[in-house]
């Protein structure tokens, strides 16, 4: 399995509202993100940057590359573009991080 982490930044005093709308997740996000092949999702909120931190772990024959052209990511894109820090195409400014230490 491989083990990702990436960040992505929060617009300024969006923190409750970053969570409220994932803690009512669409089921059907959930299960694309799964059909993709993503395990073990979890995001960190830094609230003296507003920096997210998130880590997953992939499927070795994931799908992930393809996530962005689906329309129920889309959807999820624009549901959450007003809080936090976008693309041109309403994805996510997402920065990979190097691991550097895991231990299980």
């Amino acid at each position: 399995m491989e083990r990702v982490g990436f960040k992505m930044k929060l617009k300024p005093g969006n923190d409750a509202e970053y969570k409220k709308r994932h803690d009512a997740i669409w089921s059907e996000l959930v299960e694309e993100l799964r059909a993709v092949g993503i395990r073990d999702y979890t995001i960190y909120h830094d609230p003296e940057t507003d920096i997210l931190f998130a880590t997953q772990k992939r499927t070795p024959d994931n799908t992930v590359a393809s996530l962005n052209e689906r329309e129920i990511m889309k959807r999820w894109f624009t549901h959450m573009g007003d809080i936090m820090d976008t693309n041109s195409d309403g994805s996510p400014v997402m920065k990979p991080l190097d691991e550097t230490f895991h231990m299980d």
